[in-house]
């Protein structure tokens, strides 16, 4: 072929991807421009007044720069027709700076301008000059300005520059308290404080001072937040002396309530719910023994007899009060009620006339048993007797308005011997229970009423109540049953598996310690008595050892349960006083 008739070769040139080019230039000398044209009052469109200020705009400007000035002058806001616009609630030099920053995108902060600034950014929804303002106060806060800075980023909910305030004055507690911004925190802002748990103390006792230094502050008028107050307080890291030094404080003193609010605070963060056992030996009966097994706490306390009679039954009351039903010794027909002081670890009368029992201890042939039971903060006497074939049980409920025991309605019971029931209250009902029967008392109408009997359970030994069920179980703690009180169903749990076939010495006590099923009782060991405390696992129906270590007793001495549960009570343990 000849090289004329050769077709020629043609380049191909690929086409590039389309790109965007920003110029930098452009921008800045676009925001130059539209400043130079605000500073010549050029073209301008719009005037905004401010405090009686007028200050000439270009609404195309404030449209792009802010949301508030957008939706003002594209609606059907009269704004948008207006030439001149009022604002309202801005500052004259501080919206001045706000436009210095619309038309120059510079912003000038600074401590005494912060503020006002981010309150104008806040109503003018400029979002920077909000950011800004926040990292700025953060990194200003310091001991002159922290409260300040505390309470106006509270008003407008500024988390950031609210922890950083919060951290800086858990840090320097102890100087900031006595400053003169302290006294004027608002009892809100007080708690808060209080409450961090970050908060720098040396002491505990700084939180007391620091608190009463604010009450005093204003009196009359900041008395009455106290029992709001209080709760925030860690009690439980104060000493006892600390706490008795509070207790001792005029404030306190002088004031009844404040000092039984304390005390109900006291009560429940400082205090540790305790087992009350009786520590019975040959001689008396003036030693109990308090028990946590499952904080590992055995505090055993000696009272003289004369201050601690004879106990017959022990109670604690909704409101943690511990009574106990004693044994006169001159007459046996009075059962004088004693009540324990807390703060003073001593037993005390509860100052309410005695019980008389109703038949004497010289009928040798007859059995009964006595309980003591509180149900909405009312106490019941309750004597069960069993004679021949049928038992009754006597009830007295005690009045304190005429300082009298009332006799209630008696119940007629089929023959059991009297340890072999169990009486309680659950919810605002009493309950009487044997292998046979279940019996409930309604104080309303004061009647005894019939219920569904467990028929399993030949005989038993305790009973507790845990919200509205009811456990009980036998004396040998072969099975446990538990009765619904709102179903007035029963069902069947297991008992103790008793790995190594022990005896079991002192009948087991059933009790409810941290909202868990718990039985404490004692088998023989050689000369000694072993104690063991299980707790209940509802979940796999299983018992589990927690290998309490009581002090140890010998067959002639045994503690025992004064009651048909073992009475729990939040003790305050540096109150108490023993080995």
């Amino acid at each position: 072929m000849a090289a004329a008739d050769q077709e020629p070769h043609v380049s191909t040139v690929r086409p590039q991807s389309p790109r965007s080019y920003q110029d930098e230039s452009y921008v800045h000398g676009f925001l130059g421009t539209v400043g130079d044209l605000q500073k010549a009052g050029v073209l301008q469109d719009v005037v905004l007044e401010v405090e009686g200020r007028r200050f000439p705009c270009h609404r195309l400007v404030l449209s792009t720069a802010s949301p508030y000035f957008r939706a003002m002058f594209t609606s059907d806001m009269a704004e948008s027709r207006q030439k001149t616009v009022v604002l309202q609630g801005l500052d004259t030099d501080i919206f001045g700076e706000v436009l210095s920053y619309i038309y120059s995108g510079t912003l000038h902060v600074s401590i005494d301008k912060v503020q006002p600034l981010y309150q104008a950014a806040d109503l003018l929804q400029l979002d920077y000059v909000r950011d800004t303002c926040s990292s700025y106060m953060v990194m200003s806060v310091e001991c002159s300005n922290c409260l300040d800075l505390y309470k106006f980023a509270e008003v407008f909910s500024i988390d950031i520059v609210l922890k950083r305030c919060l951290q800086w004055i858990a840090r320097y507690f102890a100087e900031f308290f006595f400053s003169e911004e302290f006294c004027s925190l608002s009892v809100n802002n007080l708690m808060e404080i209080i409450s961090n748990e970050e908060l720098d103390v040396k002491e505990e006792s700084t939180m007391w001072e620091a608190v009463v230094r604010w009450v005093q502050h204003s009196r009359e008028d900041r008395l009455h937040h106290l029992p709001s107050i209080l709760p925030h307080i860690r009690f439980n890291l104060l000493t006892s002396d600390d706490m008795a030094a509070i207790l001792d404080d005029p404030l306190v003193r002088d004031e009844p309530w404040s000092s039984e609010v304390i005390r109900n605070v006291v009560q429940e963060k400082m205090t540790t719910e305790m087992v009350l056992l009786d520590c019975l030996d040959n001689k008396s009966s003036k030693e109990f023994l308090f028990m946590n097994p499952r904080k590992g706490h055995y505090i055993r306390c000696s009272y003289k007899p004369e201050d601690c009679p004879f106990a017959v039954k022990v109670t604690v009351t909704s409101d943690n009060n511990i009574y106990i039903l004693t044994h006169d010794r001159d007459r046996n027909e009075h059962l004088p009620i004693y009540k324990y002081n807390h703060a003073e670890n001593v037993w005390e009368h509860a100052g309410m006339s005695s019980v008389y029992r109703w038949h004497s201890w010289k009928h040798d042939f007859r059995r009964w048993g006595e309980y003591l039971v509180e149900v909405d903060q009312i106490l019941y006497y309750l004597g069960v007797d069993e004679v021949d074939e049928s038992g009754s049980v006597w009830m007295w409920k005690y009045n304190r308005n005429t300082d009298q025991w009332e006799e209630c309605s008696k119940l007629q019971h089929e023959n059991t011997t009297y340890w072999h029931c169990a009486t309680l209250s659950c919810g605002s009902h009493l309950y009487f229970l044997t292998s046979a029967e279940v019996h409930f008392y309604d104080t309303s109408q004061d009647r005894w009423c019939t219920r569904t009997p467990p028929m399993t359970v030949e005989d038993v030994s305790t009973a507790v109540a845990m919200g509205t069920e009811i456990f009980c179980t036998d004396r040998y703690f072969t099975q446990t049953m538990v009765y619904d009180t709102e179903s007035d169903c029963w069902q069947k749990l297991q008992g103790w598996p008793n790995p190594e076939n022990r005896e079991i010495y002192v009948n087991p006590r059933l009790f409810v310690m941290e909202n868990q099923l718990h039985v404490w009782f004692t088998c023989k060991n050689g000369g000694e008595n072993e104690h063991l405390v299980y707790v209940y696992d509802r979940s796999a129906d299983t018992w589990t050892d927690l290998k309490a270590t009581l002090p140890l007793t010998y067959l002639s001495e045994t503690y025992i349960a004064r009651g048909s549960h073992c009475p729990v009570a939040r003790m305050y343990l540096p109150y108490l006083k023993g080995e």
